[in-house]
């Protein structure tokens, strides 16, 4: 049976019993938002992207250290979602692999000049600063190259 089904689209099993709810299966990886646009939109595949009422985040971290450690972490969670349902696509493992990377290294850079952002993160500080002003969501400096 040929397949026509596109990255909005999703297919359902061959004669499908009547009156049985399904969730079709998600075709395709790409196309893919970039981190930032995952992040605003809610995420990672446009083919699921359904904002409620047609509403869309507006909120604009990009840039900034805790707006990285969003994305990147936003992305990681997203690509272990659709590998739950697609497992042997080797180059999203791959992609998740490097993305879990970069959220690991930008996670060390963020608690060595802003603090903790999770209680895991006190494991390696120096004093309790959990405390410690100003909160993440407090600054608003872009990253510096």
């Amino acid at each position: 049976m040929e397949n026509n089904c596109n990255y909005k689209s999703g297919s359902l099993p061959s004669c499908a019993p009547l009156a049985m709810a399904y969730v079709p299966m998600q075709e395709c990886v790409k196309p893919i938002y970039n981190t930032a646009e995952a992040l605003s939109r809610g995420t990672l595949f446009p083919g699921l992207d359904l904002p409620f009422m047609n509403m869309v985040n507006t909120g604009d971290l990009t840039g900034t250290p805790l707006g990285e450690l969003m994305a990147l972490d936003f992305v990681a969670h997203e690509l272990v979602l659709y590998l739950d349902t697609h497992c042997e696509d080797t180059e999203a493992f791959d992609m998740l692999k490097n993305i879990l990377e970069l959220a690991s290294t930008a996670r060390e850079r963020y608690t060595k000049l802003y603090g903790p952002i999770t209680k895991k993160d006190l494991a390696k500080a120096q004093s309790f600063t959990w405390l410690k002003n100003p909160w993440p969501w407090d600054y608003n400096a872009k990253m510096e190259g």
